[in-house]
C-alpha cells in the first residue's frame, strides 16, 4: 500500500522554518548545543524570540523539528535492477547514517520532542516512503515483492532497536550478521535482515 507523502510548509511559513533551522544548524557548529537558546537563534535567524515560541514553544522541541529535518531522506534510493540488491543497499545505508554518532543524536532529539509520538510517525513515514519507490519498482519489473509494512517489521525494527537500546551489543550467534561481525550494527548484520526477509517471503535473491 502507498502512502501519503509528508507534505512541507509553503510560503512564509516555510522560510521562517528554513531560516530558523540553518540559524540552529550553524550555531550548534559554532558555539555547541549547550550554548544554544531561543534568542540567540532568533537573532541568527532574523526573526523575533516570540516568532519562535510562537511555532515551537520551548528549545527542545526546536532542536526536535530539526531533527527530524535532518532525517528527511534528500533523495529516492538508488535503482539497482532488482529488489534483494535494491533493498540491500537502502538498508546497508540506512543502518551507517541511523548508527553514527550524528544519526543517533538526531533521533534521540527528535524523540525528545514530542511525547505524543508524532516525531517518530514522521521518521516511520519516511522510512515507508524510501521502502515504497524499492518495492513499487520491484512490481514494475514484474518482480514478487513484500508489502511496506512487512518490510518495516523485519528489517527497519530490528535495525532500530538495536541502534536505540543496544547499540554496543554484538549481534548474537545464529542472529542475521552475527558471523563475524564486530557488532550488530554493521552492514552484514542490514544485509542478513534482508536476506531472512526475502527467504521467509519466498522471493528471490
Amino acid at each position: 500500500m502507498s502512502r501519503k507523502p509528508m507534505v512541507r510548509p509553503g510560503g512564509r511559513s516555510a522560510r521562517v522554518q528554513e531560516a530558523v533551522h540553518t540559524a540552529v544548524r550553524e550555531l550548534q557548529a559554532e558555539v555547541g548545543r549547550p550554548e544554544l537558546t531561543i534568542p540567540l537563534v532568533a537573532a541568527r535567524a532574523g526573526v523575533t524570540p516570540s516568532t519562535v515560541y510562537r511555532r515551537w514553544g520551548d528549545l527542545q522541541e526546536l532542536l526536535s523539528d530539526v531533527a527530524v529535518e535532518n532525517l528527511r531522506p534528500d533523495t529516492p534510493p538508488q535503482d539497482h535492477g532488482d529488489l534483494a540488491a535494491d533493498l540491500r543497499n537502502w538498508a546497508e545505508q540506512f543502518i551507517e547514517e541511523m548508527a553514527s554518532p550524528i544519526g543517533r543524536a538526531y533521533i534521540r532529539d527528535a524523540l525528545l520532542g514530542a511525547p505524543d509520538g508524532d516525531n517518530a510517525a514522521r521518521c516511520s513515514q519516511y522510512a515507508a516512503e524510501q521502502i515504497d519507490v524499492v518495492l513499487t519498482r520491484a512490481a514494475e519489473r514484474g518482480e514478487d515483492a513484500p508489502g511496506v509494512e512487512l518490510v518495516l517489521d523485519r528489517v527497519v525494527a530490528p535495525m532500530m532497536y538495536r541502534i536505540l537500546f543496544r547499540p554496543g551489543d554484538p549481534a548474537a550467534p545464529g542472529a542475521p550478521g552475527a558471523p563475524g561481525a564486530p557488532g550488530s550494527l554493521t552492514a552484514e548484520y542490514a544485509r542478513g535482515l534482508v536476506q531472512d526477509l526475502l527467504d521467509g517471503f519466498g522471493a528471490p535473491h
